[in-house]
């Protein structure tokens, strides 16, 4: 199984300029990778710009969503299906973002039924957990990770369950420039994978070209989920080749 990389590029970038820029560029340093595969998560505006470069069966770069909803459609002002998403070439969904429990006040509850009607129209979920700074000095980050776990997959049937896909993302670490050490983040993977035995699981947390490899060859990671660092080509790309080389 290929290491899975993916480019969350949160509420970024403010152009339609910008984003194919940014998207050209790592489309430029692509050309000659082919052990990593690549997933970019774009805000919803500009998905319909790139239906047919990303569903191209040749591409190497994948799509994916930040959000969905848990409706197929229907009076839901300002939210996003999964078959919408569907029909604009994603074949991913980021669920459960650290952000949006935090800002928007997602709960549980909320992510397990959009975990569910994800895979119903086949998108693959990338279900995202993560624990506080608070949580972590308490000693509670395993008790947290375990609860939002089990919560998520409430009701869901083994078959299911395998086409998740999970990623580690400490709070403490997202956007802080401190990335959890390779050796603390082993730790935890091994006590995730009691829960889940073959799914891929990413890490994410200030993610950059000089530590990405360590936590796929040292602490055991499948992938990584990549925040700040996705809006930077040339840093993406790089991450990319290190990953590709290692």
């Amino acid at each position: 199984m290929k290491p899975l990389i993916v480019a969350n590029w949160k509420c970024n970038p403010t152009t339609l300029d910008e984003a194919r820029e940014i998207l050209n560029g790592v489309k430029e340093g692509m050309r000659d990778i082919e052990k990593v595969e690549v997933i970019i998560c774009p805000p919803f505006l500009y998905l319909p710009y790139w239906v047919e470069f990303f569903t191209k069966k040749e591409q190497k770069i994948k799509l994916g969503a930040q959000d969905c909803f848990w409706a197929e459609n229907g009076a839901f002002t300002g939210e996003i299906s999964p078959k919408q998403l569907l029909n604009f070439g994603c074949e991913y969904v980021i669920i459960g973002h650290s952000e949006r429990r935090k800002y928007l006040g997602e709960t549980d509850e909320m992510i397990n039924k959009k975990i569910k009607s994800a895979l119903k129209v086949k998108l693959k979920p990338i279900l995202c957990i993560g624990e506080t700074e608070d949580e972590k000095k308490q000693g509670k980050t395993f008790k947290i990770l375990k609860n939002q776990i089990q919560k998520a997959l409430i009701n869901l049937s083994t078959y299911q369950i395998a086409n998740l896909i999970l990623a580690y993302e400490p709070l403490w670490a997202i956007g802080t420039g401190k990335p959890c050490q390779s050796s603390e983040a082993k730790k935890t993977l091994l006590f995730l994978r009691k829960f889940l035995k073959k799914n891929q699981i990413l890490y994410g947390g200030s993610v950059n070209s000089k530590n990405a490899v360590n936590y796929l060859n040292e602490a055991g990671f499948d992938g990584l989920l990549v925040g700040g660092a996705s809006l930077n080509p040339k840093e993406f790309v790089k991450i990319v080749k290190n990953v590709s080389r290692s």
